[in-house]
């Protein structure tokens, strides 16, 4: 079995919070929103129909639990979900929480000027509560 890669991109711009049955979850770096990664640990895809049906059933259901638990913490949200990859190819699926009175509203945050980062502080906080969410199991965050 091949070892998987992560897009370089990916690895410079988000931290490795947890990992699912088939995913990465991953915290974007730039802390302007609240912004997470789904990214299936395997390698050369940049479709979900590429994946075969039991990985697109787990990317699924990771997606679901990620979703449950960020409309638990961020109740007031709109949660946006997508697999755009015009700039990574690589598979990944952004959750990203969105509300009226962010810097970025109503635009899309794609190509948006990100200022501030996640503290060291903010993310074991983010960890911490991610152990509430059972799909995913926490590993040491690559800060």
């Amino acid at each position: 079995m091949t070892d998987f890669v992560l897009d370089p991109r990916l690895a410079n711009d988000s931290i490795l919070l947890a990992r699912g049955p088939l995913s990465q979850l991953r915290l974007m770096k730039a802390a302007d929103c609240t912004w997470f990664l789904l990214v299936p640990e395997v390698n050369e895809i940049s479709e979900i129909t590429q994946l075969s049906e039991s990985e697109q059933f787990n990317l699924w259901k990771e997606s679901q639990a990620l979703s449950e638990w960020l409309l638990q913490c961020y109740p007031q949200c709109k949660l946006n979900i997508a697999a755009i990859g015009n700039v990574v190819s690589q598979l990944h699926v952004h959750h990203v929480v969105r509300y009226s009175d962010d810097p970025f509203w109503p635009a899309p945050i794609w190509g948006q000027k990100m200022e501030r980062q996640y503290s060291i502080r903010d993310i074991e906080a983010i960890q911490k509560e991610l152990s509430a969410c059972s799909k995913f199991i926490s590993v040491e965050a690559d800060r």
